[in-house]
């Protein structure tokens, strides 16, 4: 990556606690607000963020509480607290109606966020999330799936290991992008991991995921939004993401759609190229105009 597109690294006090950003520097507006999944970091946005700056566009990736470099309060994760964490970051970085861009968990978050705040932003950008509905899944229950998804256990796991773990799981994958995942976690002075979200707190945010219902807040919605699929072979049998996505689209004011073809789910890190060319694209045709997008 090019170094002069290397981001900085701030804290930024919001509601009581600090969030770690990276930002990269630019003047057209908006800027872009980039939002990581569950467990993840925002690492995970360093060559989209890059990309974005080459274009001219400001961009900020969080890691959003309990996650990464950020602060780890043992209440707060449900929807209306961490979209209210995104709120003060607007207000404290002076980013005036950003482009939300969220991925997994964290286009959930970003949804949830465009109903509660629609003057706030500019629109929407959806990456293999936001249209996920846990509890719609065939025979869900809350108690089946915190089974399911309640994550590995890594603590402990020598950090080579986990790196040579990601290269064969990602096959075809740069440096980079492994790097970007293991940011995920802590690497203590033994050169073990740790992941940086605990795992209870991990669990709250998935119920509070388990508990939201999207098709309920689409008509809420009223911003420009793109949706990025990953249309993997390797999917979970029992998520009939083609419905959500059909239905997410039905439900939005503005919605376009585009499935990435053999993409993983973190489409961001590994085809952040082609997103980001997407994203700039739709806002310089001006799929985002009248929502104040894609001025100079």
């Amino acid at each position: 990556m090019d170094a002069t597109l290397a981001p900085t690294l701030r804290r930024i006090p919001v509601r009581g606690l600090e969030l770690a950003v990276r930002q990269w520097s630019g003047e057209r507006q908006p800027a872009f607000l980039l939002v990581h999944g569950l467990a993840s970091n925002a690492c995970t946005w360093d060559a989209v963020g890059a990309r974005l700056s080459g274009a001219g566009y400001r961009a900020v990736a969080v890691d959003q509480r309990g996650h990464g470099r950020s602060d780890k309060p043992d209440a707060g994760y449900g929807f209306d607290a961490v979209t209210a964490d995104l709120r003060a970051l607007i207000d404290a970085l002076g980013l005036d109606r950003p482009l939300l861009v969220g991925q997994s968990w964290g286009g959930n978050v970003v949804l949830d966020f465009a109903a509660r705040w629609p003057e706030a932003l500019s629109g929407l950008a959806l990456v293999d999330g936001g249209f996920i509905d846990l509890s719609a899944r065939e025979g869900a229950s809350w108690e089946q799936t915190a089974i399911d998804l309640r994550p590995p256990d890594f603590a402990g796991t020598p950090r080579e290991q986990m790196v040579e773990r990601l290269r064969s799981h990602r096959e075809g994958w740069p440096e980079e992008a492994i790097e970007m995942t293991m940011a995920n976690f802590e690497t203590l002075a033994d050169g073990s991991l740790r992941p940086w979200l605990r795992l209870d707190r991990h669990m709250l945010i998935l119920r509070s995921l388990w508990e939201q219902k999207p098709a309920e807040i689409y008509p809420r919605v009223q911003a420009p939004t793109l949706i990025a699929v990953a249309d993997s072979k390797s999917r979970d049998p029992g998520w009939r993401k083609e419905d959500e996505v059909a239905q997410a689209t039905a439900g939005l004011a503005k919605a376009e759609v585009r499935w990435f073809k053999d993409a993983a789910h973190d489409i961001h890190i590994q085809r952040p190229a082609e997103l980001t060319d997407w994203l700039l694209e739709a806002l310089d045709g001006g799929f985002f105009s009248g929502s104040g997008a894609g001025d100079a």
